[in-house]
């Protein structure tokens, strides 16, 4: 059987496989894109990596400080409905106003509003699609995603990494 140019043949799809792979393990093991973006933004509030692993757990390290991601429904934060303020977990910084707290299902702690000059947004490219990271706007720590499907009044779903954030009860 004569294979056409518009039938992929086994020997391009490995081929394609293992790209893909050799990419993802470089990506991973370089940290990503956002973890050298975190380092090289200016913050206020500023550690050494030394510091920064001594002040937060592992997990909020990772999250923080390398731009990863918590497991969904994995954080208490997601079912705080008290009425308070979202604080970064690296610096203390008010972020977000519990009246703004909607629940969307993600298994995320999402928000549809931030607090004013709590966060800064940056493009982020490092899963192959083009996302809007959020960051502290005083540590620069990864906080989470935001994007464009959440309710009124913005429009917006700040989906943020509970592990990433605190409550403070008002």
């Amino acid at each position: 059987m004569t294979q056409t140019s518009s039938t992929p043949s086994r020997r391009g799809f490995f081929a394609l496989l293992a790209t893909g792979a050799i990419g993802a393990v470089a990506w991973r093991y370089s940290g990503g894109s956002s973890a050298a973006a975190i380092a090289a933004t200016p913050a206020a509030f500023r550690l050494t990596d030394a510091e920064w692993r001594k002040r937060l757990s592992p997990q909020a390290y990772s999250v923080l400080r390398q731009a990863s991601t918590e497991y969904p429904y994995t954080s208490p934060l997601n079912n705080e409905h008290r009425n308070g303020i979202f604080v970064c977990a690296g610096c203390a910084l008010p972020l977000f106003a519990s009246s703004t707290k909607f629940d969307s299902g993600t298994g995320w702690p999402s928000f549809y509003d931030h607090l004013q000059h709590a966060i800064n947004e940056r493009a982020d490219v490092s899963i192959g699609e083009e996302r809007t990271e959020v960051h502290c706007a005083r540590c620069a720590g990864h906080l989470g995603h935001v994007f464009n499907d959440g309710p009124r009044p913005t429009g917006l779903r700040y989906c943020m990494n509970g592990v990433a954030m605190g409550f403070h009860a008002a």
